[in-house]
């Protein structure tokens, strides 16, 4: 064989294998968007159905109980990033993520069916609790299984860019349940079909989409990584494994911490907060979060990509000190304005800091953990993080409102992502000391 023959064979062998990477990322995310659309679709319509199953005449304590059962589903995400994240390291990433999404489609679809609080009384309650409770155990392993999985199938050069697609779908699946909001608010049903049965259309289409992302995911081929730590060890996925990495389980918590919180309140609570803190109409609220998270996913790949140049830590660090000085006067300025088009861009200047954390987190996670461990330790302590602090973000905040003294929410989340900003500072730069080739 000539030399240009081999040149030309070992180019077809780089773009078949650039095409299989990108088609592996493609389901991968796509499923995550799924996932992530079903979880969304309750902050989206929350204001709708929230009378219909927390009745009381003070919209605050509505949305107060619709905020306590979103952070009380955040409880079961630890279990959830547990099981998966062990069926995940034991079986294989492809089993895990496709159960993952098969759980999703339950809970949607017990609350498009669940009945009001008027038809059942508190069985109405009780029952979109534990639909809450599944999608918390879906999501729970998702985040492990679906991080390790991208992370593992990229190319080593670019795996800040292709992970950092994790919360371009993430991101993603919050902007389709708004867009599916936008058209039945718009074009096809009055306000008044909406908060009667309207806000049930979107989990039935969540539920349906679930079926399609897990017969898409069930085809996707297993990562090397994987298949290689078989030959040298066998798989196990256990937490007696994961304990004989507790720095790495405390650094996943403390760069969770804070990057969580924030995340949490420029996404789940802003939608709450610019309606009945800064008093913008339904309309107003739902084409500035809109903007907002579409400017917020423009900016995942392009940090992604920026830390395959210069590093992960460098990005860490400029959300955690922009984080901590800016949080409080972004807040504060926000709750004063009165312009929709104001809110925008203070929403978008935050998520230029918070993109730091959103964009790379994934990776930094995964380069942590060798291949036996990866999902389980990327996962289980990041689920208990996410419980503790994410999940929580919007009852603190409402908390805060209802004892009339909302600016100290500020104050707490500026002082959350100071926190990780010591650890950030502290940490080892993890594309350059990864573990991603360590199976054992």
């Amino acid at each position: 064989m000539t030399d240009q023959a081999i040149k030309s064979a070992g180019d077809h062998l780089d773009i078949q294998d650039a095409a299989r990477r990108i088609k592996a990322i493609f389901i991968g995310s796509i499923g995550n968007l799924v996932e992530w659309y079903d979880f969304y679709a309750y902050t989206a319509f929350a204001l709708y159905f929230a009378p219909a199953f927390f009745p009381s005449s003070d919209p605050v304590v509505q949305q107060l109980n619709a905020a306590v059962l979103f952070a009380a589903t955040f409880l079961m995400r630890p279990l959830g990033g547990w099981l998966f994240g062990f069926i995940a390291d034991r079986y294989g990433r492809r089993l895990s993520l496709t159960l993952s999404v098969v759980f999703m489609c339950f809970g949607s679809l017990i609350i498009a069916v669940t009945p009001t609080y008027a038809t059942i009384g508190l069985a109405a309650p009780a029952i979109l609790a534990l639909a809450r409770i599944i999608e918390g155990l879906s999501l729970g392993g998702e985040y492990g299984a679906s991080a390790t999985y991208l992370t593992e199938v990229a190319d080593p050069r670019h795996r800040g860019f292709y992970s950092s697609f994790q919360y371009v779908t993430l991101i993603g699946g919050q902007l389709t349940a708004i867009m599916v909001l936008l058209l039945l608010q718009k074009v096809f049903l009055t306000p008044e079909q909406l908060k009667e049965w309207g806000w049930r259309i979107p989990f039935v289409i969540g539920a349906l989409l679930a079926i399609v992302a897990a017969v898409m995911r069930r085809n996707l081929h297993e990562t090397e990584a994987f298949e290689e730590a078989k030959k040298i060890t066998k798989p196990t996925g256990s937490i007696r494994g994961l304990l004989k990495y507790p720095r790495e389980l405390l650094l996943v918590v403390g760069l969770t911490a804070g990057g969580t919180a924030a995340f949490y309140t420029f996404t789940t609570y802003m939608q709450t907060f610019v309606k009945l803190s800064v008093g913008l109409t339904e309309d107003q609220t739902t084409f500035v979060i809109f903007g907002s998270l579409v400017f917020a996913t423009l900016l995942q790949p392009i940090y992604g990509g920026l830390s395959d140049h210069i590093g992960r830590k460098p990005l860490l660090i400029f959300f955690g000190v922009m984080g901590t000085l800016a949080t409080v006067p972004i807040l504060t300025t926000l709750k004063e304005t009165k312009s929709p088009f104001t809110a925008f861009l203070l929403i978008c200047a935050a998520w230029l800091f918070v993109a730091g954390y959103t964009s790379i987190n994934a990776v930094v996670k995964a380069e942590l953990f060798p291949t036996n461990v990866r999902a389980l330790g990327v996962g289980l302590p990041y689920a208990i993080t996410v419980s503790l602090f994410g999940g929580t973000a919007p009852a603190v905040a409402l908390y805060f409102k209802t004892l009339g003294h909302e600016h100290w929410f500020y104050y707490y989340l500026s002082g959350m992502i100071f926190l990780s900003l010591l650890i950030y500072a502290t940490m080892r730069d993890t594309k350059h000391a990864s573990a991603m080739h360590r199976h054992e």
